[in-house]
């Protein structure tokens, strides 16, 4: 009895030291597990940090090219509605780019960037469809739009005398209506019959839970067809049309060194007319080269790379990255953006209007009764200010042109002559000159 005592207190004792170690074990686990669960918390807590300022900073730079699009696009329609100087029927051309750019903006890049920052669409199927429509239309718009400018330099420059003959306003409204026609037509009519897309959309799993996605997802066919169509057979034209442009340009400067040389004389005064003369051939030149480098440079900048994966990503759907279509997307989105700069602030009257424009204080539907009425309060007192000024600045110019009288009669009849003709021919240069880098704007 006695030894079977102590062997029961034997393993009871064993077995509460087997429990304490257990239990001990089992403590050191929970802890370690809660210390594992924490440390997974906060890696994905500054994960989610992270991506939330990444999304924030993407999405503010993303609405800034938004607002610039659309603000500088109607900047240059206001100009041209309000200025009269700039309502020719060259500028018919760039109202239409600005519409079809301000189109982009508005209709096309808005919902982008919601749709890029999601990760799915949430407007729903049909407006997808519209919505894609919207986004091939105004592209093609655009592009087509940059090629009739091109177009409409080329003939001016090649045929100024002809050129207001040819390009009436009849033409100019046939070609412009011709453009969107055509960009409906690649556009609409397709994706109205659902010839764009595979027959199985793509979705996206977040969980158990599906999400909609509305992305470019084109047949080959469609996708050979409307890159074609809105941007290879136009690059194309446009590159052909601009070399033959600069052509054509270089061509008449030198035109007009050959009729404006400057006269032969020894005298220092022809030399420095002489010297005067021939820098603005330069400048010419210069500006040329660069306007034209500008315009094809950034055109091809923005919508060469999209174009090309466009139609890789049509044959293989996995050969291009996501993030990397949706870059060139809104590369190809940002020429909207930088149309109105180029093709606007690099002319001397869109930049007067633009500065006209911003300037006022006062919308003139708003204060055109007001300014009115101070007008016609003031016109007295404005005439009789300028008669007593007229007055005396003819006193001031007929004694200043007695001097210039006694003054020349000192020198001789020749180069007072020679002087005088060469200031005509160096005007005419530069008249001619400003003229032909209008043109090419």
């Amino acid at each position: 009895m006695v030894v079977r005592k102590r062997n029961d207190s034997v393993q009871i004792a064993l077995s509460s030291v087997t429990l304490t170690a257990t239990n001990s074990s089992e403590e050191v686990d929970y802890n370690q597990s809660n210390e594992n669960a924490s440390d997974f918390t906060e890696i994905e807590i500054n994960d989610t940090t992270g991506t939330t300022f990444c999304l924030l900073l993407i999405g503010t730079f993303l609405s800034l090219l938004i607002f610039l699009s659309i603000a500088g696009n109607i900047l240059v329609c206001v100009a041209i509605y309000t200025d009269r100087g700039l309502r020719r029927i060259g500028n018919l051309f760039l109202a239409s780019l600005a519409i079809a750019d301000l189109f982009v903006a508005a209709l096309v890049m808005t919902f982008a960037v919601v749709n890029d920052l999601l990760g799915y669409w949430m407007f729903g199927a049909q407006f997808c469809d519209t919505w894609i429509a919207f986004d091939v239309m105004c592209s093609t718009a655009s592009i087509l739009n940059l090629c009739a400018i091109s177009l409409d330099r080329y003939i001016h420059i090649k045929d100024p005398l002809r050129y207001s003959r040819w390009i009436t306003k009849r033409v100019a409204f046939t070609t412009i209506a011709g453009v969107w026609l055509l960009a409906a037509l690649i556009s609409f009519l397709p994706i109205s019959l659902g010839l764009h897309r595979p027959p199985q959309p793509r979705t996206v799993h977040s969980g158990n839970t599906e999400y909609p996605t509305c992305a470019l997802d084109l047949t080959p066919t469609y996708a050979v067809v409307s890159s074609c169509v809105s941007f290879y057979i136009p690059c194309i034209v446009m590159l052909g049309i601009y070399c033959r442009l600069y052509c054509y340009a270089q061509k008449h400067v030198k035109n007009i060194k050959a009729i404006t040389r400057p006269l032969t004389s020894t005298t220092p005064t022809m030399t420095a007319v002489h010297h005067q003369g021939s820098s603005p051939y330069h400048v010419s030149d210069h500006k040329a080269a660069i306007t034209v480098g500008v315009i094809m440079g950034t055109f091809l900048l923005c919508w060469v790379p999209f174009f090309c994966v466009n139609i890789i990503a049509a044959f293989c759907k996995t050969c291009i990255p996501g993030i990397a279509f949706k870059v060139l997307t809104w590369l190809g989105y940002s020429n909207s953006a930088f149309n109105p700069i180029i093709y606007s602030i690099f002319n001397t009257e869109f930049r007067e209007a633009f500065r006209r424009i911003l300037t006022a204080h006062y919308p003139a539907c708003c204060c055109r009764k007001y300014r009115n009425v101070n007008f016609n309060s003031s016109e007295a007192s404005v005439r009789k200010t300028r008669k007593s000024d007229d007055s005396i600045l003819q006193q001031n110019i007929t004694k200043f042109n007695g001097g210039i009288k006694e003054f020349n009669s000192s020198n001789s009849a020749r180069s007072s002559v020679a002087s005088l003709r060469q200031a005509r021919i160096n005007s005419t240069e530069k008249v001619i000159i400003e003229t032909e880098e209008t043109s090419i704007i």
